[in-house]
């Protein structure tokens, strides 16, 4: 995977409107030493430099603040490589379901049920709460926050994110035709 892969998925967020301005991040695992994230504030598309952040020792002061979900999910599961986005309709659904089932074909075949779980942005509460769900499952909504997504490469979560949207739009738009 090269670095190319993160600005390829960031063009994919937001070419389906998954973040806004320099929300989100992304982050790929290198080996049993650390990973890479975006800087905090980067625009996602943009290629830029990414910052290595140590299992042990020091958090580089540039990195995404999201880093403590990164870190937590990575040192507590095998996932290689994580997508943070703020989807505006999983968002939404997050603020009034604890979990979403989706009634799509795909997202019934690829994540049957997808956690919502809490956490306040940035906190180590919130990576606990997302790495505990990520154990047993690739995707989960932060309350009000937006989904996480994991999986073997950026592109594998970046579907996942993508999935998450679609179920939450289709469930909207079933209670507007129901």
């Amino acid at each position: 995977m090269s670095d190319s892969d993160f600005e390829l998925i960031g063009r994919r967020l937001f070419s389906e409107h998954l973040v806004g301005g320099n929300f989100g991040n992304m982050s790929r695992r290198e080996g049993d030493r650390g990973f890479l994230i975006k800087r905090t504030g980067a625009y996602l598309d943009a290629p830029g430099e990414y910052i290595f952040v140590p299992f042990e020792g020091d958090v580089p002061k540039d990195a995404s603040s999201e880093y403590r979900v990164h870190h937590t999910v990575y040192k507590r599961t095998s996932h290689l490589a994580i997508v943070h986005a703020h989807p505006p309709f999983a968002v939404a659904a997050s603020l009034v379901m604890d979990s979403v089932k989706p009634l799509d074909s795909e997202g019934k075949m690829f994540c049957p049920v997808i956690p919502v779980i809490t956490g306040d942005p940035g906190s180590q509460a919130l990576a606990d709460n997302v790495a505990a769900a990520l154990v047993h499952s690739k995707l989960v909504i932060a309350r009000g926050h937006g989904t996480f997504a994991a999986g073997k490469t950026l592109d594998a979560a970046f579907q996942l994110t993508s999935l998450a949207e679609h179920a939450c739009k289709v469930l909207a738009l079933k209670k507007i035709f129901s």
